[in-house]
Formats: structure tokens, sequence, C-alpha cells
């Protein structure tokens, strides 16, 4: 081979290369972000309804196909830990990018036919559970304090 075709073969692994280098973020994993918030319940009906609602946020549109939330010191001992809420889908489910704790994500049903959320105790630490197609993902949160 003349130098010519060898400096053209270098020119193409160098390019490649650096295309390589450049669109490195096209190999890496999935990471999707999850937070929480709490706000002000304006549908509060009876003595037992609490003021504030939890809501969970993601920073993308996700296909759930299971969500429960369970206590942290519980899971930290037991990785089947008994779930508070859980919810789970037989087929795909609306994407969604944020849900209430304890309200109904579409497309998704509670896990034991007629279940509700149980109530969460103020100051404590829970986690939620959260997977989505191939994504297992997991976020600490603590209750937020109960407020008359």
């Amino acid at each position: 081979m003349s130098k010519k075709t060898w400096m053209l073969i270098a020119a193409v692994f160098l390019l490649g290369g650096v295309s390589l280098y450049l669109n490195r973020d096209f190999f890496r994993s999935d990471t999707v972000q999850i937070g929480h918030r709490t706000l002000p319940n304006r549908n509060r009906r009876g003595r037992n309804a609490p003021a504030t609602s939890l809501v969970f946020l993601c920073d993308r549109d996700l296909k759930f196909t299971s969500v429960k939330v369970v206590l942290d010191s519980e899971f930290q001992t037991n990785k089947f830990a008994h779930p508070l809420w859980a919810l789970t889908t037989d087929s795909n489910s609306v994407p969604t990018k944020n849900f209430p704790y304890g309200g109904n994500i579409r497309g998704m049903r509670p896990t034991v036919k007629g279940a509700t959320a149980d109530p969460l105790e103020p100051g404590v630490k829970y986690r939620l559970l959260v997977e989505a197609g191939g994504l297992k993902l997991e976020h600490d949160f603590t209750s937020p304090p109960a407020t008359p």
C-alpha cells in the first residue's frame, strides 16, 4: 500500500475516535432523577385527611411497571419489605412524569386488589422503589411533618 492510503486509513481512525469521544454520552446508561415535594391538600375532606400531599417528580416521562413505597429501616434488613403502597401494570402504563403518593397512575392498578396506601408517619424515612422497563430506581424521602 502507498503512503497516501496509510494516511487515509489513519485519518479515518482518528476521526472515528474523535466521534466516539464526542458522543460518549450515547453509550452511557440512562440516569433518571427522582425527587419529591409536599403540596397543600386542596381536596381535604374530614379531620383524618392530611393537610399536605406528597408528590414524586421525575426528570422525564416514564412508563412504570412497578411502584412501591416501603419503610427504609425495614428495607435495609429485608429486600422484600412489606410495601405501604404498591402499584403494578399488566400492560403498558401511560408515560408519567409526576404522581402523588397513594394516587392513581393511569394504566396501573394496586398489586393487591382493593388495597389502598397506608398513611405515612411524620418524620419517618421511607424508600420509593420504581421499575420502568429495564430501569430500577430508588428514592429515599422523609414524610412531611403533620400540620393542623
